[in-house]
């Protein structure tokens, strides 16, 4: 009779399975090696251009060519298409027609920062140091990007086209930098009594460049024009050319390996960056399918996909019109119209995961798990569902048989309480476009800190995912 029971039970529950369990000795070296590849992509890729950079390099070691160099499309070919060297489209062509459909996973590249105003250096007499003024991007905890390394990204275009690439704070014998907290000694008027979202202020994210005076009696801000000095010798550049420029503030280091097992990684930016590289490897170690397969990473999500790089942008529109003018030539509207509504797709992105000192933010029965696997998301939004894609039944039905007939580990989750808080993604623009999608990626531990914690186990099964769904028929 017990056994009767267990059987039932077994047969009638959704049993949520932990990963690493399920796991042979065969796949947890992939677990391993898979990690090491994804941790050395962040490392070498804090920004959305770093990122793009980096990806073309990836992409062409494994076969791949930009679409400006095709005359025409055909079964097989694995291309990119370009966006300001901010956004990227990576395509494997079917052997069906386009207009039939294509499998999609889109996931963005930029991650929250401090980037600097266009006037950014200036000297504090009061406390003789130079430093940088910022305004921070996307969702910030403020006091979270005080008293801890940083290093400086991104590029400089002079105003004769000229440009210069930055990168400091990464190698060891780099200078980093930091934005000085207040002792507590002295915090218990001007700043203990503050609540949490204003302990430190959008305008006390200042960056200390630096505290030498220059060598010269005649200037009046020596430690500004010292600072100056140096990035001209070492740069050519200077202060004018900081209005022509797009300079991130990041955390400074490496990826590390979290947890004396080794389990998780620990780092910048896996919100996006984790679905980025999962997606783009399941696109590259495809074999041609029926169905084309194509892999968008955007811009610009974390500030609400604004601007030309981002989901809600023209470019998903042109991606799919450039490879159908090289797939078919002369096309219609119908065409277009068909090639959108016959697609599916995946919105890669994160889920947090429970909190171990937080859980009364989650609703525990609809939240992630680490180690757990990937997290589908079936509607993001807040409050009421407000900003969110919400998938069809149909097809989060067709998706669940997907990862099961492929011994995929998955759960499900929302963001928290109903009235907890809530967030978006790039899914609801691309469904916009008449085609089915869903939200789904690894939970994470301190999603949009300085340094948030993925398993490693959760990495490989959304790449398995990932891949599984662009085989799919």
């Amino acid at each position: 009779m017990a056994e009767e029971k267990s059987n039932l039970e077994d047969e009638l529950t959704f049993s949520i399975k932990n990963a690493w369990e399920q796991s042979d000795e065969e796949e947890l070296d992939d677990i391993t090696e898979f990690a090491e590849k994804y941790k050395e992509y962040i490392t070498e890729s804090k920004t959305e251009r770093e990122i793009i950079d980096n990806t073309v390099k990836l992409l062409e070691k494994n076969g791949f060519v930009s679409i400006q160099e095709c005359d025409e499309l055909d079964q097989g070919d694995k291309i990119y298409i370009l966006n300001k060297n901010k956004a990227i489209a990576v395509a494997v062509i079917g052997n069906k027609e386009v207009t039939e459909g294509c499998h999609i996973l889109a996931s963005h590249i930029d991650s929250p920062r401090l980037d600097l105003k266009a006037r950014p250096i200036y000297e504090d007499n009061d406390a003789s140091l130079a430093l940088f003024n910022t305004h921070y991007y996307g969702g910030i905890k403020k006091y979270q990007w005080v008293s801890t390394p940083l290093a400086i990204h991104g590029k400089v275009v002079k105003e004769d086209g000229e440009i210069i690439n930055i990168s400091i704070g990464e190698d060891k014998e780099d200078p980093v930098f930091a934005v000085s907290d207040l002792l507590p000694h002295l915090s218990k008027k001007k700043q203990s009594e503050r609540k949490m979202k204003d302990v430190i202020k959008g305008e006390e994210l200042n960056v200390i460049l630096g505290g030498k005076p220059i060598d010269d009696d005649d200037i009046d801000k020596k430690v500004k024009i010292n600072i100056l000095k140096i990035l001209n010798d070492n740069y050519g550049i200077k202060e004018e050319d900081f209005t022509s420029a797009e300079i991130e503030i990041v955390p400074s280091g490496p990826a590390r390996d979290v947890g004396l097992d080794r389990s998780m990684v620990g780092g910048y930016g896996h919100d996006d960056r984790v679905c980025a590289f999962t997606s783009l490897m399941a696109c590259i170690d495809l074999e041609p399918q029926s169905k084309t397969s194509l892999v968008f990473l955007f811009d610009k999500e974390e500030i609400g996909s604004e601007g030309n790089t981002s989901a809600n942008s023209r470019f998903t529109e042109s991606v799919f019109q450039q490879i159908l003018a090289k797939s078919k030539g002369d096309y219609s509207m119908e065409d277009y119209r068909l090639t959108l509504e016959n697609s599916n797709a995946m919105s890669g992105d994160v889920n947090p995961g429970v909190n171990p000192s937080f859980k009364g933010v989650h609703d525990l029965r609809n939240a992630g798990r680490m180690g757990k696997g990937i997290v589908l998301t079936k509607y993001t939004g807040s409050g009421g569902k407000f900003m969110a894609n919400d998938a069809h039944a149909e097809y989060v039905a067709y998706i669940r048989r997907i990862l099961n007939e492929n011994d995929i580990c998955w759960q499900t989750a929302q963001l928290g309480k109903v009235d907890e808080g809530g967030g978006g993604t790039v899914a609801k623009f691309l469904a916009n476009l008449n085609m089915d999608i869903i939200d789904a990626g690894p939970p994470l531990l301190g999603m949009h800190s300085p340094f948030e914690i993925v398993s490693k186990v959760d990495i490989y099964h959304t790449y398995k995912a990932y891949r599984a769904f662009l085989e799919a028929e």
